[in-house]
């Protein structure tokens, strides 16, 4: 692992100003947009025209990370590479420097032995799973297309970056890619989760905890948060989102996951797209299209703790279609903690 004093005194003078940004000035504006006879693509980039254009939600900033949610190589439960086609052309367009970074979970026979699922720093199976993940779901090829290069954010030069005020972790260990990204654009399926209600925007940073420091399940990171909160996620959640210059969420409506998620849930066709540039906003507009209330998810309290806004969903300017007539009542996760989950799940390492 590289440390670098000059990178971190930098990081430090960065970090102070990003939670403060992400909340304070004007309304936060988030898009919704449903997707017309399946063109996916069309809808993103509707999406990005209601917050201004992608040169005006990319303005003054060269290096963006694309961060898709490949929790695992299915299908139904990641994020569709169309999602991530279209902002990728778009911000090529505008002359940016785009590449597309994540750390699944997990994959078979990787870190998965039949219905049994293990932690792992290994640095040759965490190499191993991320390439069959971007082969099976298509961002292989996808990537080579667009002339983005993939990065594995399990493995390959990491950095320290200080988050101040942290809840979990006063340092986080990033890959470079993300640490010295101008612009971290989170691209989530819309999704419930088992530990955090949902998965959208912000939990979707989860990926961005290196499997060679925090275990390939993140089950130190786990073990670590649940010290915090019970969840075991979502004050680690906000800790992530500090640690990175998030500058745009879309959430992938396409198709949704509701029940117990992020794996075993059933698709939802909702078909729509969400997007904006602060997180938090972006989420809480997210999880009411999914029939939530924003008091319902703790990442969003921990947010609010951490000084990001904003602290009610009345507080968003929203542009596009209204929520009242793109919305729908997920089937609710049956929650659990941590400690609960720990117990029966990931308990062995390899």
């Amino acid at each position: 692992m590289m440390t670098r004093r000059s990178f971190l005194a930098a990081s430090a003078a960065a970090l102070a100003s990003r939670v403060s940004a992400a909340g304070e000035g004007e309304r936060p504006v988030v898009s919704i947009v449903k997707t017309r006879n399946g063109n996916v693509e069309f809808a993103v980039e509707r999406a990005i025209d209601l917050l201004g254009g992608i040169r005006e939600v990319t303005r003054g900033r060269e290096r963006i990370l694309l961060k898709p949610n490949l929790v695992w190589p299915a299908a139904n439960a990641t994020t569709n590479p169309a999602v991530i086609r279209a902002l990728a052309r778009l911000m090529k367009a505008a002359g940016k420097d785009v590449s597309i970074g994540e750390g699944s979970a997990a994959a078979s026979p990787f870190n998965v032995r039949g219905s049994e699922f293990f932690r792992t720093t290994k640095r040759e199976v965490l190499e191993g799973l991320q390439q069959y993940v971007f082969d099976t779901l298509g961002y292989t090829e996808m990537a080579r297309s667009l002339g983005a290069p993939l990065v594995n954010l399990h493995t390959g030069e990491l950095v320290e970056v200080p988050v101040s005020g942290a809840f979990v972790f006063p340092r986080i260990v990033l890959h470079r890619a993300s640490a010295e990204a101008e612009l971290v654009c989170s691209v989530p399926m819309m999704k419930t989760h088992v530990l955090a209600g949902v998965t959208l925007g912000m939990k979707n940073l989860i990926g961005a905890y290196p499997g060679a420091v925090y275990q390939a399940v993140r089950g130190r990171m786990h073990d670590a948060a649940a010290e915090v909160e019970p969840s075991g996620t979502a004050a680690a959640i906000v800790d992530m989102v500090r640690a990175n210059r998030v500058g745009l969420v879309v959430i992938d409506g396409s198709r949704a996951m509701q029940g117990n998620g992020p794996f075993d849930g059933t698709l939802v066709p909702m078909e729509t797209i969400v997007a904006g540039t602060n997180p938090l906003a972006t989420d809480m507009v997210g999880a009411k299209l999914m029939g939530f209330e924003a008091a319902e998810i703790p990442t969003f309290a921990w947010a609010n703790k951490a000084g990001m806004l904003p602290a009610r969903l009345e507080d968003v300017e929203i542009r596009g279609e209204a929520v009242e007539t793109a919305q729908r009542r997920f089937v609710r996760p049956e929650m659990q903690p941590w400690g609960a989950v720990r117990r029966v799940w990931a308990t062995r390492e390899i």
